[in-house]
């Protein structure tokens, strides 16, 4: 009988050992995509590339929504930390208050990479992103090729504070220069369509000339498309990214242009490129992603 009771125990707790180790490898093949908004389609393809490599690898990838709120996106890190994920995907609400959550990431000893958006502080193993100085500089550069040199531009910029808005904002004012143009206005539309059409409508009204809008995303253009139809003017509309529906406006004629990002791409590679580093590999810092003027 004690044979049998102390047989029963061994086993028992080699059975504990073993569901330990399968918690463990469990939590281990958890990644997460912490995500700025999900109110664009833009990041709602990312998520979707992330979601579909992840489960192609034989991941779970939990996805957070920061909703433009950088102490949502702290909130959403602390709860993956206590979740014990395996590694943080992160497309930064703000490039500058991001840091604070990735140094607790760090301290947690869980590795951080951004996608499409940088961050100024804490220690990220990899960013995934396009090069959007180049992509600021295309669409100048396209609308240079439409219209000549001195045309007179707006340029409706995203969230203060973004990589994505500064970078793409570096590009287009080297165009700015190499070309002559004349910017009229440059104001934020925080890349949102509703707000990219309250300001165009007023920069309208302030700048009748005007000739030629370079919106830091489709959304803003797709507002900007609005405001400029309602008032009965022609003017030439380059957007950013390359959404489907800044795809179709252009197609149809609406816009002139958009810089084409692949978002889904930069997302399945944010995953491709953690499970790498999870598996022991070292990777680039900087992984690009291609862009081009689809027009």
């Amino acid at each position: 009988m004690k044979k049998m009771t102390r047989l029963i125990s061994a086993v028992a707790a080699i059975a504990a050992i073993t569901f330990s180790f399968g918690a463990h490898a469990a939590e281990q093949k958890k990644l997460a995509l912490v995500v700025s908004t999900l109110n664009n389609p833009f990041f709602v393809s990312m998520k979707e590339g992330a979601e579909q490599k992840a489960a192609e690898l034989g991941y779970e990838l939990v996805v957070l929504s920061s909703n433009n709120d950088p102490a949502k996106e702290m909130a959403n890190v602390e709860d993956l930390i206590t979740k014990k994920v395996a590694a943080i995907l992160i497309n930064p609400a703000d490039s500058d208050a991001v840091g604070n959550a990735i140094k607790m990431a760090n301290r947690s000893k869980i590795p951080v990479f951004t996608l499409d958006r940088g961050a100024s502080r804490g220690t990220v193993v990899s960013h995934i992103a396009s090069d959007n100085v180049s992509g600021g500089k295309m669409a100048g550069d396209y609308i240079a090729e439409k219209l000549g040199k001195g045309a007179k531009l707006i340029q409706l910029e995203g969230i203060a504070g973004t990589s994505a808005a500064k970078d793409r904002g570096k590009g287009f004012m080297q165009a700015v220069q190499a070309n002559g143009f004349d910017l009229l206005a440059t104001q934020p539309a925080d890349f949102d369509r509703a707000k990219g059409l309250d300001v165009m409508e007023n920069l309208l009204t302030a700048n009748p000339d005007v000739q030629a809008v370079f919106a830091q995303n489709d959304e803003m253009a797709l507002g900007a498309l609005r405001a400029i139809k309602a008032a009965g003017k022609h003017v030439l509309i380059v957007g950013f990214d390359g959404t489907d529906e800044g795809i179709a406006a252009v197609k149809a004629g609406d816009m002139g242009a958009t810089v084409g990002q692949q978002p889904a791409l930069i997302g399945a590679l944010g995953v491709e490129t953690a499970v790498k580093v999870l598996s022991g590999e070292k990777v680039d810092t900087y992984i690009p992603v291609p862009l081009q003027v689809i027009n």
